[in-house]
């Protein structure tokens, strides 16, 4: 007659086993190993146990050994199955891989998961998960542009560290113009959302002429001063320059961030410049407006106001801009930039080793 293997259990082990048998945070898996660990210490069969807790006498036996051979982390993870066999083989998946990264189909620009399966020979459905798995999104493109500014580490060192270690006694601001911000308006009227509806407009819209917003971003609370003209030369630029001067305490420094525009390096902003020291300026890097933090107030006016919108002329357009930064300068939330300058330029540096390889 086989006899079981007799489980010892030292006084830490039999309270940990006590624990999870109890404990209702385990899965009821573990917290029945541990029961069949417990009863099999005070020497009773794995017949008896499997009958006690409504289990085969195999179950108690397999589990008995795991404890013996690894104690109680064997208890509690399942051992590794096998599964069943791949069908599509690693191989095939390799190339499938190679083809979607560095080959293009004959009558296209990129892959598709129908035009994948027809050149190697595999459904559609395991095209997709074999993508999934590997992290492949054929279907996405994403633009990008290297800056050549000879300055760009100096420069992204100056404006990271303004966002994350201000200055004392001093404001920064973000600043940039959205030029030619369209009134469009649709040549019919659009269909509201319903129940099993999307909300349509029409293809086609009307141009109802143009306007520039100028803003300025203080990057510590939020705020936002900002104004829109019919141009943006260096005439409109002093003008709102003028206009930061005297929305801001004057005990206040300035510094601006701004890009390379040339309007802004006009020889009349200047001289105007000269006569007014409390404005510092830092130019970003050239291709490189990412690093201004006022485009994300930008991008946030155009999908929650611009996009959709429609403006019978260019006072509904501006009207309904002043109205956002109203309604943001009365809840304002300031971004939060967490890109270390360091991080910045480590990533650049792949980029432009990438770049160079190709």
């Amino acid at each position: 007659m086989r006899i079981a293997a007799a489980v010892e259990l030292s006084d830490e082990q039999r309270r940990q086993l006590e624990k999870r048998a109890r404990a209702r945070s385990v899965s009821v898996r573990v917290a029945q190993r541990s029961k069949i660990i417990l009863l099999a210490a005070v020497g009773l069969s794995d017949l008896k146990i499997g009958a006690e807790l409504g289990v085969k006498r195999q179950t108690v036996a397999r589990w008995r050994s795991r404890f013996i051979q690894m104690g109680i982390a064997g208890i509690e993870k399942d051992a590794p199955r096998p599964g069943r066999k791949p069908q599509i083989a690693t191989k095939q998946v390799q190339e499938i891989v190679r083809l979607t990264t560095e080959e293009k189909p004959a009558e296209a620009t990129h892959w598709s998961t129908r035009s994948m399966a027809q050149a190697s020979g595999i459904s559609e459905a395991s095209v997709r998960r074999i993508w999934k798995r590997h992290g492949l999104k054929p279907h996405l493109l994403r633009t990008f542009k290297l800056s050549n500014d000879p300055k760009f580490a100096e420069k992204v060192e100056d404006i990271v560290g303004l966002y994350l270690n201000p200055p004392e006694h001093a404001l920064v601001l973000s600043v940039d113009e959205k030029s030619q911000v369209q009134a469009l308006d649709r040549t019919q009227p659009g269909l509201p959302l319903k129940k099993g509806r999307a909300g349509t407009v029409t293809h086609d819209y009307k141009r109802n002429g143009t306007t520039t917003l100028f803003a300025a971003l203080n990057t510590l609370n939020g705020k936002v001063i900002a104004t829109c003209m019919p141009q943006h030369r260096h005439q409109e630029w002093l003008k709102f320059l003028r206009l930061i001067d005297r929305s801001t305490p004057k005990r206040k420094q300035l510094h601006l961030i701004i890009d390379n525009y040339s309007p802004h390096k006009h020889p009349e902003v200047q001289a105007w410049l000269q006569k007014h020291k409390r404005f510092k300026i830092h130019f970003t890097p050239t291709s490189a407006s990412w690093l201004n933090m006022v485009e994300r107030f930008f991008r946030d006016l155009t999908e929650k106001q611009i996009r959709r919108g429609c403006f019978g002329n260019v006072a509904e357009l501006i009207e309904t801009i002043e109205h956002y930064v109203a309604q943001h300068n009365a809840n304002p939330k300031p971004f939060v930039w967490t890109a270390k300058a360091s991080d910045i330029l480590e990533k650049v540096k792949r980029a432009r080793r990438t770049f160079h390889k190709l």
